[in-house]
């Protein structure tokens, strides 16, 4: 009996440790994702404390739910990101382990999403009827809808008995993702109509790991990483100086060709100069591997015997 009550609550820490967003699958605290962890809540634990005034009454602005819904949105989109990076940035780097925090990541995005749209029906006075029709009327709304009904439908496969049902085709409506990235950030495009640059920077990392998945990508076995990692941002560069001009040159009537001047100069801080930067900075990893291949001492040869 005594045996037993001591290892109980051995049990119940193990069962904590297999729910535990801070420990792997066989139980064992991880670094990597602890870090994740930590990079999931932060946002959302710093939101919290501006609603509740911990930071101040102004540190949202006049209109503290407005903006923490556009920061919500904001965070959502980055998350996706951050979430069809990882592959990439597996692959970059040969470090498998990326792949335990792809899931907890996507799972952030959704979060994030969800609160997005409770912030706006919060901010219509919890007014469904007036949502709905806000939602059917306003395109911008509706598309912003239809990315967070993907959301739902992802996260709500995103456990291991789901992933085990479906089969194959998890994976095949697990693509969807990148559906619901193109959805969310023109839902951010439009709501913004005018100042796009933050749109554009996000759209430009969505094309550079979009390009990462063509045939100049990080495909195992390929020559010359770091060539093809800046040949990939330099496309995606050119991706977003493209799609701001069209936007502004279509949509906004704003002098297109002067906004398309100042990212084609390095030398400024326009989108397709931030996201070349951005999406050039993991050549770095292959170009740092090379350099100490090149550096190392090739081995002496044995001496001839029977001289």
């Amino acid at each position: 009996m005594a045996q037993s009550r001591a290892a109980r609550p051995e049990g119940w820490r193990g069962a904590a440790r297999g729910w535990s967003p801070w420990h792997d699958r066989g139980g064992r605290l991880s670094a990597l994702r602890g870090a994740a962890f930590a990079l999931a809540i932060l946002p959302g634990l710093w939101l919290a404390a501006a609603l509740a005034g911990a930071w101040g009454p102004m540190a949202l602005g006049a209109e503290p739910i407005h903006q923490a819904e556009h920061l919500t949105g904001l965070w959502a989109l980055r998350f996706l990101l951050l979430s069809l990076a990882l592959t990439p940035l597996r692959r970059i780097t040969g470090w498998g382990r990326l792949a335990q925090v792809r899931r907890m990541i996507g799972l952030t995005a959704f979060a994030y999403a969800a609160a997005h749209f409770g912030l706006y029906v919060v901010e219509q006075q919890l007014q469904l009827l007036r949502v709905a029709s806000e939602i059917v009327q306003r395109l911008y709304l509706a598309i912003g809808f239809a990315a967070l009904l993907g959301f739902c439908a992802l996260a709500a496969t995103s456990f291991d008995r789901a992933i085990r049902a479906m089969g194959a085709n998890w994976r095949r409506l697990h693509r969807v993702a990148y559906l619901i990235a193109v959805l969310g950030l023109a839902h951010f495009a439009l709501q913004e109509k005018l100042d796009v640059a933050e749109p554009a920077f996000l759209f430009g990392l969505f094309a550079a790991l979009m390009l990462h998945r063509t045939a100049i990508g990080l495909a195992p076995g390929r020559p010359w990483p770091e060539l093809r990692i800046l040949a990939v941002a330099a496309l995606a560069a050119a991706a977003t100086a493209g799609a701001e001009y069209l936007w502004h040159d279509t949509l906004t009537g704003l002098p297109a060709e002067r906004i398309l001047a100042a990212n084609l100069d390095l030398a400024s801080a326009r989108p397709a100069v931030l996201v070349l930067a951005v999406a050039a900075l993991p050549a770095l990893i292959p170009l740092g591997r090379r350099v100490r291949s090149l550096a190392r001492p090739s081995p002496r040869p044995l001496p001839a015997e029977g001289r």
